[in-house]
């Protein structure tokens, strides 16, 4: 099990992307279109850069859901690999077949 400080740090961040998404979209795209000039531009990047840092999108760690473990991450079910292992030994998911010999 990881961390309850990680988790939620994690989970801190997913908010504050959701808040701040639609303000870095615009920035970005004013950033970004080659037409306007630079002093417009370079307006929008100082303001970026004023937003806080863990509003980007980038700064969000994968985990698994049930554990929080922060590695070796399944992105189609949301869990780690170990994760995965268990659930498959016991037969809750379906379709899935752990071998043995």
């Amino acid at each position: 099990m990881a961390k309850t400080s990680s988790v939620e740090k994690n989970n801190k961040r997913r908010k504050l992307v959701d808040q701040y998404a639609a303000k870095r979209k615009v920035l970005k795209d004013i950033i970004m279109d080659q037409s306007k000039p630079i002093e417009e531009r370079f307006r929008a990047q100082l303001k970026l850069a004023a937003l806080p840092r863990n509003s980007a999108k980038i700064r969000i760690r994968n985990r698994c859901e049930i554990t929080g473990r922060p590695r070796a991450y399944y992105r189609k079910l949301k869990m780690s690999r170990i994760a995965l292992r268990e659930l498959g030994s016991l037969g809750v998911i379906p379709g899935l077949v752990k071998s043995s010999w």
